[in-house]
């Protein structure tokens, strides 16, 4: 889910990354193409206003009729807000007429500015910190007689762009919201087929089939479908060769059971030996409370312990009387033997240790590593026990067998010493519930 996060986060992120740098160019881009139409509509209607005038003016110019001027003056300056002021002046830019009085008679200067347009007829345009200004030529019959000259509010100039720029924000920001919800929208429903398809692989991880919503027709949803046929057929060979597996196993114990007994039929005093020692190592795992596979690898470790007397010469392994030490040296090296033939087949590995081990004793005086209490691995340790019970309750050439009560009281002697004392107990209380009645105080 972390990583659905993650893709979901990196794809939203980068598009509105990118939403946000094309919004931001386009909204320079289209607040200076805005002010620019602002300004030139501004010198157009400038124009056009200081054009109108100068053509009222002209006859009034001819005529010296001050009072024509004058109405032209005041009728432009109250028929549009936005002119700040007009003045119609003589060819040394004397005022003949002002919108101001006070300023009637002196000379109109043009406030300094950047050149904005000049066009055919003389007219000029000039843009300054004061707003827009028209100097416009008045003539008659190509006959200069002054100018009309005239000035545009720049507030209302500022008023205008404003609006515009709120108008075009409020529209760059309702795009840019719209954007990020496409995105959004977007995002999921790319992440969430790929959310699905994590889910499906965690589900097949854990061996379950889980059919995948499949959420469009597009490349995802036939990867989604493909992955649905692709869990069934991996599931339903799983469950294949799970059945192999079981039918492998099967053959795979019942051929050790064969290998151990033929392992037991060398010497006819010992058949039937590893067997009944796994059986005693079972119930002691169980009363342990093992798990069923440790139960099992037990099992198996049991049928392997004597594996190694293969190797062991049949005037030793079949000898009717006390070995010698160099015989007794013989039959020891068992242990080892059996380690290695296990070896050779790397799935064995792990029996290697109670085959190894099943001879050493707790005190740290057995065979072949001299290991004491828990350095002996477990399944070597309760092998040992039933080991020394079955060996100690079966006929041999050179003594009869004990009884299992004497048997267990050996056991119980050498507890500490040559068995590991905890599982000893574990022994003797399985022994109990086999015996019904029997009592440990009756070996004391």
């Amino acid at each position: 889910m972390t990583i659905i996060r993650t893709i979901r986060f990196k794809f939203a992120a980068v598009i509105l990354l990118l939403l946000a740098a094309m919004t931001l160019s386009f909204s320079v881009l289209t607040l200076k193409t805005v002010e620019g139409q602002i300004v030139s509509d501004v010198i157009s209607r400038a124009q056009a206003i200081s054009e109108s005038a100068a053509a009222s003016a002209a006859y009034s110019m001819l005529s010296d009729d001050m009072l024509g001027m004058d109405s032209v003056v005041s009728r432009v300056k109250a028929s549009h807000l936005d002119v700040d002021f007009v003045a119609i002046a003589d060819n040394s830019m004397k005022a003949l007429a002002h919108s101001n009085i006070s300023l009637l008679g002196k000379t109109v200067n043009v406030a300094p500015g950047k050149l904005l347009e000049m066009d055919r007829y003389g007219c000029v345009t000039r843009g300054g910190s004061g707003g827009v200004e028209v100097v416009t030529p008045v003539s008659f019959l190509k006959k200069r007689l002054g100018y009309v000259v005239l000035g545009m509010n720049r507030s209302l100039l500022s008023d205008a762009r404003r609006s515009a720029q709120k108008s075009v924000i409020r529209g760059l920001v309702v795009a840019f919201v719209m954007g990020v919800a496409g995105v959004l929208v977007l995002s999921a429903s790319i992440t969430k087929p790929i959310e699905e398809l994590s889910s499906g692989v965690e589900e097949l991880k854990k061996g379950r089939k889980k059919p995948l919503k499949v959420y469009s027709k597009d490349e995802l949803g036939r990867l989604t479908e493909n992955f649905n046929g692709m869990s069934a057929l991996i599931v339903e060979q799983k469950d294949q060769l799970a059945k192999y597996a079981g039918e492998l196993e099967e053959a795979y114990i019942s051929t050790l059971k064969v290998l151990a007994a033929a392992i037991d039929a060398r010497d006819p005093y010992t058949l039937g030996h590893s067997a009944r020692v796994a059986q005693f190592s079972v119930k002691m795992g169980e009363a342990m409370g093992l798990s069923k596979k440790e139960l099992e690898d037990l099992e198996v470790a049991c049928l392997f312990h004597d594996v190694g007397k293969i190797k062991t010469p049949d005037h030793v392994l079949l000898k009717p009387g006390k070995l010698e030490a160099d015989e007794f040296r013989e039959m020891a090296r068992h242990t080892e033997d059996g380690m290695n033939i296990i070896s050779k087949a790397p799935s064995l590995a792990k029996y290697i240790p109670a085959v190894r081990h099943h001879h050493e004793w707790y005190n740290g005086k057995g065979y072949p590593d001299g290991l004491a209490g828990d350095e002996i691995p477990l399944h070597a340790s309760i092998i040992s026990i039933a080991d020394s019970f079955d060996a100690m309750t079966s006929n041999r050439p050179y003594r009869k067998s004990r009884s299992e009560a004497e048997a267990l009281k050996e056991i119980l002697r050498c507890s500490g010493t040559q068995f590991n004392p905890r599982l000893v107990e574990v022994f003797a209380g399985a022994f109990k519930n086999e015996h019904e009645g029997f009592m440990l105080s009756d070996l004391i």
